[in-house]
C-alpha cells in the first residue's frame, strides 16, 4: 500500500475544510468520507488527501462518496477501501485515490465495480 501522504485528525481535517466538527461527524455518518484508527494513541483519522483545493476553498474529492459506496457494496471495511484506494493499480497507472483527485471517476469507479 501506499500511504497516504498526511493523516489529520478528526478537527484537524474539519478545521482545514472550515467547518463545524459536527458536520463533518455528518459527513462521516453518511460515508461521504471514511476514517480510520491510527497512532499510538488509537485516535480516528482521515487522509490529507480526501480533500482538494478549490475557488470557493478546500473540500472533498466529490466523486469519493460514490466510490466509497461501491467498496461498501463489494465488502470492504473502512481500512480496506483506504488500502485499495491508495494502493497503485496497474489499470490506472497510478493509485485510485490520485486519479479521482484529477477527476478520473469512470475508470476508477469500473476498477472498483469489477470488485462486486
Amino acid at each position: 500500500m501506499t500511504n497516504p501522504t498526511q493523516w489529520l485528525t478528526i478537527p484537524e481535517f474539519a478545521q482545514t475544510l472550515g467547518i463545524e466538527l459536527s458536520e463533518l461527524r455528518e459527513k462521516l455518518r453518511a460515508r461521504k468520507v471514511i476514517a480510520v484508527r491510527r497512532g499510538d494513541n488509537d485516535a480516528w483519522h482521515l487522509p490529507a488527501d480526501f480533500i482538494i483545493p478549490g475557488d470557493v476553498g478546500p473540500h472533498i474529492v466529490p466523486t469519493l462518496q460514490g466510490t466509497l459506496t461501491l467498496l461498501g457494496d463489494a465488502g470492504f471495511g473502512d481500512d480496506e477501501a483506504i488500502e485499495w484506494l491508495f494502493s497503485a493499480a496497474e489499470e490506472l497507472k497510478m493509485t485510485p485515490m490520485e486519479a479521482l483527485r484529477l477527476g478520473q471517476r469512470a475508470p476508477v469507479r469500473r476498477l472498483a465495480q469489477a470488485l462486486l
